[in-house]
C-alpha cells in the first residue's frame, strides 16, 4: 500500500477492451459454478463428528474458488493486474475498508435476523466454519487465516476485480448493485443473503471510488472476523 492516491474506476475509466467485460465474468462465472459443484458434492462426504474439519475445508476452497475464476478471467484476454484493481491505495481507504466491515456485519446481522422472521428460514449453512472457530486456538487461527485472508481475499478478486469491473462500464449503480445481487445469491436464498448483499454493496462502492480491491479486502475481512469471533465470545460468556 501507499499515501499514493488512486484514480476511480468508472464507466470512463478504460477504454475498449482494457476493460474486463462479459468475456471475464462469464469465464470466470463458469469456473466458478463448476467449482461451487464440485465442493457441494464432495464437502459433505467429511463425516458429520469432524465439523472442525469440515469447517476449515470449506474455508479454504471458498477462496481458492475465488482465485480459480479470477484466475480463468484475467488469462483469457487482458492479463493485466492492475485492470482488475490489484493496484495500491492509500492507507485511510484501508481504514475506511475496515471500518466499513464492521458496520456491515451489523447491518448484516440486523437484516439476516428481519430475513429469519419474515421468511421461518432458520438454516445455518455456516455451522462448520463456527464449529471450526470454537474448536480450539489451532482451529480459530486457522478460521481466521483462511475465512478473513483467503476468502475474503479470492471473492472480492472476482466479483469486484471482475464482476464489478466489468459491470461499471455501463453505470456505477449497475455495477455495484449487479455486483452485490450476483454475490448475494452465490450464497444461496439462507440467512446468509442479505449479509451478503450487504458486504457487497459496501466492497462495491469502495472498488468504485478508489479502483482498488485492497478496501474492499479490508471491509470483507473484518466483517467475516466478526462474524467467526462474535458467536465464541458470546458462547463463552455464557457458559
Amino acid at each position: 500500500m501507499s499515501d499514493a492516491t488512486t484514480t476511480p474506476i468508472t464507466p470512463n475509466a478504460t477504454v475498449g477492451s482494457a476493460r474486463p467485460g462479459w468475456t471475464e465474468m462469464l469465464t470466470g462465472g463458469a469456473f466458478y459454478v463448476i467449482a461451487v459443484g464440485i465442493v457441494s458434492v464432495t464437502l459433505p462426504l467429511i463425516p458429520d463428528d469432524q465439523q472442525v474439519v469440515s469447517g476449515i475445508v470449506g474455508l479454504a476452497v471458498s477462496g481458492l474458488i475465488g482465485l480459480a475464476a479470477f484466475a480463468a478471467a484475467v488469462g483469457i484476454r487482458i492479463r493485466r493486474f492492475s485492470v482488475f484493481g490489484l493496484r495500491r491505495t492509500s492507507w485511510k481507504w484501508i481504514i475506511a475498508g475496515a471500518g466499513a466491515g464492521i458496520a456491515c456485519y451489523i447491518v448484516g446481522a440486523i437484516l439476516s435476523a428481519f430475513y429469519i422472521m419474515a421468511t421461518g428460514d432458520q438454516q445455518n449453512i455456516q455451522s462448520g466454519y463456527q464449529a471450526a472457530a470454537a474448536g480450539g486456538v489451532l482451529a480459530y487461527v486457522a478460521t481466521i487465516l483462511l475465512g478473513s485472508i483467503l476468502t475474503p481475499l479470492g471473492e472480492e478478486l472476482y466479483f469486484r476485480g471482475v464482476v464489478a469491473n466489468a459491470l461499471g462500464r455501463y453505470d456505477a449503480w449497475v455495477s455495484v448493485l449487479g455486483s452485490a445481487t450476483i454475490f448475494a445469491l452465490a450464497h444461496g436464498i439462507n440467512p446468509v443473503l442479505p449479509v451478503a448483499f450487504v458486504v457487497g454493496i459496501a466492497t462495491a462502492l469502495l472498488f468504485h471510488k478508489t479502483g482498488s480491491v485492497w478496501p474492499g479486502v479490508a471491509a470483507h475481512a473484518l466483517n467475516n472476523a466478526a462474524a467467526s469471533t462474535v458467536p465464541v465470545v458470546v458462547a463463552g460468556l455464557m457458559t
